[in-house]
């Protein structure tokens, strides 16, 4: 994440409503992947750059969002909250924390979409391709609906995140449970992206579809039997040399789905230490290997802090050289895409 400021030269946070310097308003264009300040309340229109913007709808009616759309949309959403289908259930008062918390790293993870130039498109405008975003709640949380158990994943362009997934404690005792070094809401929100660009980057282009195979399998084995043979017999003994994670080994759709999660951890982290002087500059077209030898030095650093301050590490995972190939695959596929993305709406 690069750095943001005000006019009046106050740091802004990718999250900020207002700048706490000078009170103004501030709000995040996705066109130009920058936030802008306002000089009204973001209820009425304003021109920024030529052309006419308020507030999200989600931000003037329940404040969980503060991007910018434009003023003649008809959805009355920003770029990020038009994907949206199932939003919490807002009578239980509980659930509009829990939606801002996913807001916020929905909104992170469109920001590294954007800016690698792969675009958000919803689905209530292009049903084939498009994207939804379903945030549910099962009997764990809410007795009164349908489902005993709604599982976070990806399925025909739709990425469904368990509400309980925005509980911190809940989250921590899934992770517990399942005995996971990390998990992450901004993590489940990579990693589902993840299955659904297979599609687009690698499942569609049949020249790239034996490349993927030779590095991460072959995606037509048994998926269900594989997973469940993952959570009944556990990873694979070699895990740690072949994948960036245990879970990685369960199916070669998993291993890519977690590669295309820790290659966005990696872009994403080290662009916000170049913004803050702690990593050299470099061109984002730098080679793989050079980013990479910065990243394992950040993260190096980075659990040292966390331990100094009695945390656990900030990135506990090792990169080995084939990890290192996956995600330099990664990072081939979207070397012509590197350009931030326009607007990808169509309507």
């Amino acid at each position: 994440m690069k750095r943001f400021f005000c006019r009046c030269g106050q740091e802004l946070f990718f999250e900020s409503h207002h700048c706490a310097h000078c009170g103004r308003l501030t709000g995040f264009d996705p066109l130009t992947l920058e936030m802008v300040s306002l000089q009204g309340d973001g209820h009425v229109p304003e021109t920024v750059g030529g052309r006419q913007l308020r507030y999200c709808g989600n931000k003037l009616r329940f404040d969980v969002c503060n991007w910018l759309t434009e003023a003649d949309h008809p959805s009355g959403f920003c770029l990020a909250c038009h994907c949206n289908r199932f939003i919490p259930n807002l009578r239980k008062p509980v659930n509009r924390k829990r939606w801002r918390a996913l807001e916020q790293a929905k909104k992170r993870l469109a920001y590294s979409l954007l800016m690698l130039g792969l675009g958000l498109v919803s689905k209530w405008d292009d049903p084939d391709r498009g994207l939804w975003f379903d945030f549910l709640e099962d009997k764990r949380s809410d007795e009164e609906v349908a489902e005993g158990f709604v599982a976070t994943g990806h399925a025909g362009g739709v990425i469904t995140i368990n509400v309980l997934e925005a509980d911190d404690p809940c989250r921590e005792a899934m992770r517990e449970s399942l005995n996971e070094p990390y998990r992450t809401l901004l993590g489940h929100f990579r990693h589902e992206s993840g299955h659904y660009y297979w599609r687009s980057l690698i499942g569609e282009v049949p020249a790239r579809i034996e490349a993927f195979r030779a590095l991460f399998g072959d995606e037509r084995r048994p998926y269900d039997a594989a997973l469940h043979r993952y959570y009944v017999q556990g990873p694979q003994l070699d895990w740690g040399t072949r994948f960036v994670s245990a879970y990685a080994s369960a199916h070669p759709l998993e291993d890519w789905a977690e590669s295309w999660s820790h290659y966005l951890h990696m872009i994403d982290t080290l662009e916000t230490a170049r913004a803050y002087g702690l990593t050299p500059p470099e061109a984002r077209d730098a080679p793989f290997e050079q980013r990479a030898a910065h990243w394992m030095s950040l993260t190096l650093a980075l659990n040292a802090l966390n331990r100094s301050m009695g945390l656990p590490d900030a990135y506990p995972f090792a990169l080995s050289r084939t990890v290192r190939d996956k995600l330099a695959f990664i990072d081939t596929l979207l070397r012509g895409r590197n350009e931030p993305q326009r607007l990808s709406r169509t309507a």
